[in-house]
C-alpha cells in the first residue's frame, strides 16, 4: 500500500508540477508584498499568471520609474518572450530591459530536474510547499548545477531542501538561495 502511495505521489508531481504557475516573482528591494507599489503588483500579477511558468523557472524584476528590468532563468524561450510582451503592455511601463536567461535544452539537466522535483516535493516536510497552483520552491538546473530559489517558512525547511538537493544523483553543485519568509 505504501509503495502505491509513493508511486502515485511521484506521478502526480511529475505530471502536475511541471506545468504549474509560480508564486515566486521577486521584486528587487521589496521584502514583502505590502511594500509593493500598484505598478509592481500589476507586473508581478502578470508574470505569475504566464502560461507555462513552472516550477523549473524563476523570474524577478526591478522597477526604476517606468523602466522594468526582467531577470531570472526560464526553461523555455517562449516564456522569456511572453514575459517581455506582457510587461510591455502594462500601463505605466515605458521600457523593458530583458535580462532573462533561457536554460539550455539538455536531457542530462532534465533528468536532474525530475530527480530534484521528487527529492524536494516528495519529502514529507517540504511537500506542503507544492500545495496549490503556486509552488514556493523553484528548481533551477543549468549544466548539472542546481539553484534553489523562492521562499520557505522556516530555516529548518531551507536546510532540508538543501540536503535533499545535495542528494540528487548527477548534480555537480547546489546553491541555496531560498529565503525564510516568516522569521
Amino acid at each position: 500500500m505504501k509503495r502505491i502511495t509513493l508511486t502515485a505521489l511521484a506521478l502526480a508531481l511529475t505530471l502536475g508540477l511541471a506545468s504549474l504557475h509560480a508564486a515566486t516573482v521577486t521584486v528587487t528591494g521589496a521584502e514583502n508584498k505590502s511594500q509593493l507599489s500598484p505598478l509592481e503588483r500589476k507586473i508581478r500579477a502578470e508574470l505569475i499568471t504566464l502560461p507555462f511558468y513552472g516550477v523549473f523557472d524563476y523570474l524577478e524584476f526591478d522597477l526604476q520609474g517606468g523602466k522594468v528590468i526582467l531577470k531570472g532563468e526560464v526553461s523555455r524561450p517562449t516564456l522569456q518572450s511572453s514575459a517581455v510582451q506582457v510587461v510591455e503592455r502594462i500601463p505605466g511601463v515605458t521600457q523593458v530591459v530583458d535580462q532573462v536567461q533561457v536554460l539550455p535544452l539538455s536531457p542530462f539537466d532534465n533528468g536532474i530536474r525530475r530527480r530534484l522535483m521528487r527529492a524536494i516535493y516528495g519529502d514529507n516536510v517540504l511537500n506542503r510547499y507544492a500545495a496549490g497552483a503556486n509552488p514556493w520552491i523553484r528548481l533551477i538546473v543549468r549544466d548539472g548545477k542546481i539553484t534553489l530559489e523562492g521562499y520557505v517558512d522556516r530555516n529548518a525547511d531551507k536546510n532540508i531542501a538543501f540536503i535533499r538537493a545535495n542528494g540528487v544523483t548527477g548534480a555537480f553543485s547546489v546553491t541555496n538561495n531560498l529565503k525564510v519568509k516568516h522569521g
